[in-house]
């Protein structure tokens, strides 16, 4: 590996930081959500606010970060969010209600920010032929990030279990749910300094005239030999544009950019829908609803991050081999089969508690008053659920849910446990980093920043409202109509990836810029730039 190659991975993977502070930062609240729950007293909307939030404050810096990045540059921008991480982070441990945590959780959303804007810049300092898999790892470093942030929720509830003695007596200190969302200060501040070295974009720079830079960075990362390739390709580029006269916004109008916002919509919103992040953010409320308790959920959730990273590492080596489009496909066919099975695991399960189980339920809740329900079976969580609260109140049955379940569910916990396996494993092959290599290389160079975030707005929207409903449509629904739904999305994505995705293994930007112009019908100008 030369130099340059060894120096654009350098700078791929410090840019990368970022999306490991996103995935911590995004998964911890996985173990905070029932202690604060119960801390604060929160309504079902309540919780799906506070999981939540940070999408939705993503939503906004989605409409601002493309433009942003495109007038100032990548580089400060990424330092500005890194700054809010550290913010966040700090605000979220020390929270004393529910207004604070939101507002708190709210800021480090703003950050998320970053996962739009950190493809497109690893994406314009990386040479094409490894494009693939250098914008890959800022999804490698993502699902770290999510596995690092169960690692610490679990060692901090085994720390409180074990009575150490930060976790005990009084104080914010003692609070196992400040040291979960403490912990990511260390990611935060590591990221923020991460960023200083790396230079900025020279695919920027280039829309600013600013050539003598740009051939500077490209010195750093390319042989000698293709620099001037690709200074050519970009000025060809940057020139046709300004001949077309016309500006960012008009020009994502044009016909030449319908295609590619087509399809980079239909993707950003199925990786959303199908609920990939209900998953990730409420991993250890879902495994208690397979009645395997609290401790166990925690360890179980574990596993999610360890499948993920793996099939994370697979997709990285398969993504400029394989290519694009047959990691799409293969990975909706088992995204949907993995979700019908958890569905069906959780349909087939039946509720009934007996009388020692009872005996067996926490003292601090009155296990006497659920004595008439002793022997009778409930088809679904939703009518067992409701018969409890009748009888104990919302608040027992909310903090003693995981006890009641582990005492009274009678399925098959390792059914359900393959099943979300098996779609954290095949989103991890395909949506997870898919998505983000794709939308990096099919929009121009001139509105990359703008059109990506464009498409990020969907795709924050989508994730908010799974993640905000999910609370709510646990006690409506239920859990396997919830899965069953998402299922349904799998499906749906199965068929449009099939019909309308395009493979951009192995093009320059510059190349699949034309591809994607000729799809909606409006090539360009084919004297703007050749491939390398």
């Amino acid at each position: 590996m030369t130099s340059n190659t060894l120096n654009a991975f350098r700078y791929a993977l410090l840019i990368a930081l970022g999306g490991f502070v996103f995935g911590f930062d995004a998964s911890v609240i996985g173990g905070v959500v029932g202690y604060v729950s119960s801390q604060f007293d929160l309504a079902p909307w309540q919780v799906g606010t506070v999981v939540s939030i940070p999408t939705l404050a993503a939503v906004l810096a989605s409409l601002t970060i493309g433009w942003l990045s495109d007038l100032w540059g990548r580089r400060p921008v990424l330092l500005a969010l890194a700054a809010l991480y550290v913010i966040s982070a700090t605000a979220s441990m020390l929270a004393t209600g529910f207004v604070s945590l939101a507002v708190a959780r709210g800021i480090g959303g703003y950050a998320f920010g970053a996962l739009a804007l950190a493809p497109v810049y690893i994406a314009e300092l990386s040479p094409a032929h490894l494009r693939g898999r250098m914008v890959a790892i800022n999804q490698m470093t993502i699902v770290v990030g999510i596995s690092a942030a169960y690692f610490s929720n679990l060692w901090v509830q085994t720390m409180a279990g074990s009575g150490a003695a930060w976790t005990v007596g009084t104080g914010l200190a003692a609070e196992p749910w400040r040291w979960m969302l403490g912990m990511e200060l260390l990611p935060a501040l590591a990221w923020l300094l991460a960023l200083m070295t790396v230079p900025e974009s020279p695919r920027w720079l280039a829309t600013k005239s600013r050539w003598e830079s740009a051939r500077q960075v490209l010195d750093s990362i390319l042989p000698k030999a293709e620099i001037d390739i690709a200074i050519a390709e970009m000025r060809g580029l940057i020139e046709a544009a300004k001949a077309a006269g016309q500006s960012r916004f008009a020009d994502l109008l044009s016909k030449r950019i319908r295609f590619a916002l087509l399809i980079g919509f239909i993707i950003a919103v199925i990786q959303q829908i199908t609920g990939i992040n209900t998953v990730f953010f409420y991993a250890t409320t879902i495994f208690e609803q397979s009645g395997v308790g609290t401790n166990a959920a925690f360890a179980q959730a574990v596993l999610v991050g360890l499948i993920n990273v793996t099939f994370t590492i697979i997709a990285m080596a398969l993504i400029d081999r394989l290519g694009r489009r047959p990691l799409m496909l293969i990975g909706l066919v088992g995204v949907t089969v993995s979700l019908a099975v958890v569905a069906w695991g959780f349909g087939t399960a039946t509720y009934v508690l007996g009388a020692n189980d009872l005996s067996a339920l926490p003292a601090e809740l009155n296990a006497s008053l659920l004595q008439p329900l002793v022997g009778t079976v409930y088809d679904s969580d939703v009518a067992f659920k409701t018969a409890v609260a009748q009888l104990v109140g919302d608040a027992a049955l909310r903090d003693h849910q995981a006890a009641l379940l582990n005492a009274a569910m009678t399925g098959n916990p390792k059914l359900i446990l393959a099943g979300i396996l098996g779609f954290v494993a095949s989103f991890a092959l395909s949506l997870g980093p898919v998505m983000w290599v794709f939308l990096s290389e099919i929009f121009p160079n001139r509105v990359r920043g703008v059109a990506i975030c464009m498409i990020t707005v969907f795709n924050s929207g989508t994730s908010w409202l799974v993640q905000f409903l999910f609370p709510i449509q646990l006690g409506t629904m239920g859990i396997s109509g919830v899965f069953a739904v998402y299922a349904g999305f799998g499906l749906l994505g199965l068929v449009l990836v099939a019909r309308l995705m395009p493979e951009t293994r192995q093009l320059s930007l510059e190349e699949i810029e034309r591809q994607m112009a000729a799809r909606a019908g409006a090539p360009i100008d084919e004297g703007a730039g050749g491939s390398r």
